[in-house]
């Protein structure tokens, strides 16, 4: 690990960013990601994903998060 953790905002999961499954900006942020899954899920919905409260993000395709 190198340097500080960024928060998945999909699942919520901590993850470095030297070593993130991927990364996407949005809205002049980069967002990290601990799997493809989790960015697919965020480039499909962006706004949506991010309308989920940080504590309740989750992999359940029904949480939105």
């Amino acid at each position: 690990m190198t340097g500080s953790l960024e928060r998945d905002p999909v699942c919520g999961m901590e993850v470095d960013p030297s070593s993130a499954a991927g990364a996407w900006p949005h809205e002049g942020v980069t967002h990290y990601f601990c799997s493809v899954g989790c960015l697919e899920r965020f480039k499909a919905d962006p706004s949506g994903v991010l309308a989920v409260a940080p504590d309740e993000r989750t992999m359940d395709p029904g949480t939105g998060g």
